[in-house]
């Protein structure tokens, strides 16, 4: 790695986060979406949905949390692909930095970026009437799950980013990853689904994360959701980090 890795990645984070104060809409485009799914099934589907809780923007929030974040990398493979394009990366190549600074650059901008989106969600879930008694350390739990698997899903964000033909395919990949919570206990219990369905929501990713968000959040004992969860996040987070360094290596090459 190169010497000069940090500093070369600090200058160019400050690159990109100075376009995001300029195009503040990117962030705020990031939220609207998950807020309008929030707001559509608290007070339009909520009263029809029975999830054993007190309140469903209690139950409902970490499914959102999610869908804010698979929203927000979006952005970053847009963004990738505009300065692959765009020439940047030819002009990096020929200054003195670490190769890498560039992807971990935009990786570090896509993780602040939803971090302040996430904010905003829980803002308004707050002024929605979403409640917790989580001590400080469940939020900690609550906020080292989201980073983690906000790197996963940016990491996997770059390989589109790195390959796609268009600024549309750059995007586009993440439609799916915004469509999982929906298949989860995100929105209503695993248990109401029918059987194939329930088998495949209650052992794929979302459910598990999803799960012990919320436990975090009411002071339920955590059990085995949060190591699956952590289990799930750093899988990903490895086999999408190898992937797009050989992706970035093949294209700069």
């Amino acid at each position: 790695m190169n010497k000069h890795f940090v500093g070369d990645t600090a200058v160019l984070l400050g690159r990109s986060l100075r376009h995001i104060a300029r195009s503040p809409d990117t962030i705020i485009t990031t939220a609207i979406m998950p807020i309008a799914f929030m707001l559509l099934f608290v007070y339009v589907f909520g009263g029809a949905i029975e999830t054993g809780s007190d309140s469903y923007v209690n139950y409902l929030l970490p499914g959102i949390l999610i869908i804010t974040i698979a929203s927000g990398i979006s952005y970053t493979a847009f963004r990738l692909f505009l300065d692959l394009k765009g020439g940047i990366f030819e002009r990096f190549q020929s200054m003195p930095i670490a190769r890498s600074a560039v992807l971990w650059a935009h990786v570090l901008t896509s993780l602040v970026a939803n971090l302040i989106s996430i904010v905003v969600v829980i803002g308004v879930a707050l002024i929605m009437g979403f409640r917790t008694g989580a001590s400080v350390s469940g939020w900690l739990a609550v906020a080292g799950i989201l980073v983690l698997f906000t790197l996963a899903l940016t990491w996997i964000a770059v390989i589109p980013g790195l390959t796609a033909k268009t600024p549309d395919g750059a995007s586009a990949f993440s439609y799916p990853l915004i469509f999982l919570p929906f298949v989860s206990s995100a929105f209503v219990p695993t248990e109401s689904m029918p059987g194939p369905v329930r088998a495949f929501a209650e052992h794929q990713p979302v459910t598990a994360i999803v799960n012990a968000i919320r436990d975090l959040f009411t002071q339920q004992p955590v059990g085995a959701d949060i190591w699956v969860a952590l289990a799930w996040c750093a899988g990903i987070l490895v086999l999408a980090y190898l992937f797009a360094n050989v992706t970035y290596r093949r294209t700069i090459s």
